[in-house]
């Protein structure tokens, strides 16, 4: 395995994101021809393993395209995060969050002035939550920090390199779409959005839609289906009777973390959280 470089990190903060897991998940990655991961989101387990060979997915189509642009277009990239910078307050904040409100322009920009924005607006919004309204539209408030690292160089000359350097495969759609063709000896990492442990901690906004109850189970059976042809996988999800119940047949195991993206501070806070593997940790 090539040398990690410390450098490659997540470039924006995401709902569910594994930062403060990985010393719970990364021992139990085993060694793999292939790394997949589905539900990518801030890519910390995949940016913590830098595997040598991905297929990495994800729904969120202006998620994937950032990472796109910054295997394909860094220096662009970087510039035009500058020019947010520079312009950076209130006021150019609502303007750069507005503009996904007029489809047919916003169908017009490039994919760096996209990628640009969605950093931007995660760098520079209340609490870095990204959340879309029904109609897929960016609805988090202004954050009011005084000096948000909006241009973040290094992170992103790090990625880029790491994504142009190892096999990386970027897709962007149905979860199970990006695992057609796997084989015998590659490793799943599966990151989907959690069941809610309460009505008032559902979180869905991630993506105009959502994961119910009937996507659970058909993910469920998605890994019965791995097992069976001798695939290895692991899952997070909530710790919660519906999980525990539905991976009942595999081994399981409990880790704590702390949420710290929710709007409301009160329900910030220690949670635990489930990790689902079917094969003997290397």
């Amino acid at each position: 395995m090539a040398k990690k470089n410390p450098l490659v990190s997540p470039i924006l903060k995401w709902v569910g994101g594994k930062r403060q897991l990985l010393d719970s998940i990364e021992p139990l990655i085993p060694k793999c021809s292939t790394y997949y991961e589905p539900f990518l989101g801030g890519g910390a387990v995949l940016f913590c393993r830098q595997p040598a060979k991905a297929v990495i997915n994800d729904s969120n189509q202006e998620l994937m395209n950032v990472y796109l642009t910054i295997k394909e277009e860094p220096e662009a990239l970087m510039r035009k995060l500058k020019e947010h910078r520079e312009k950076n307050c209130e006021e150019y904040f609502y303007h750069v969050r507005a503009l996904d409100r007029d489809k047919q322009g916003f169908s017009n920009l490039t994919n760096v002035e996209r990628a640009a924005r969605i950093i931007y607006l995660n760098k520079t919004c209340y609490n870095g939550l990204f959340r879309v309204n029904s109609s897929g539209e960016f609805n988090s408030p202004w954050g009011r920090y005084k000096n948000p690292n909006i241009t973040n160089e290094t992170t992103i000359q790090a990625l880029s390199a790491y994504f142009n350097q190892a096999d990386i495969t970027i897709k962007c759609g149905d979860y199970r779409e990006s695992l057609r063709g796997i084989r015998k000896g590659a490793f799943v990492y599966f990151d989907p959005p959690y069941v809610p442990i309460s009505a008032s901690a559902s979180f869905t906004g991630y993506t105009a839609g959502g994961f119910g109850e009937q996507e659970q189970i058909a993910l469920k059976e998605q890994c019965d289906a791995l097992h069976k042809r001798g695939i290895k996988f692991l899952l997070s999800n909530s710790a919660c009777s519906f999980i525990e119940d539905l991976y009942k047949d595999y081994k399981i195991e409990y880790v704590k973390a702390k949420r710290a993206i929710n709007v409301n501070p009160e329900k910030r806070g220690e949670i635990k959280e489930i990790l689902v593997h079917n094969y003997e940790p290397d």
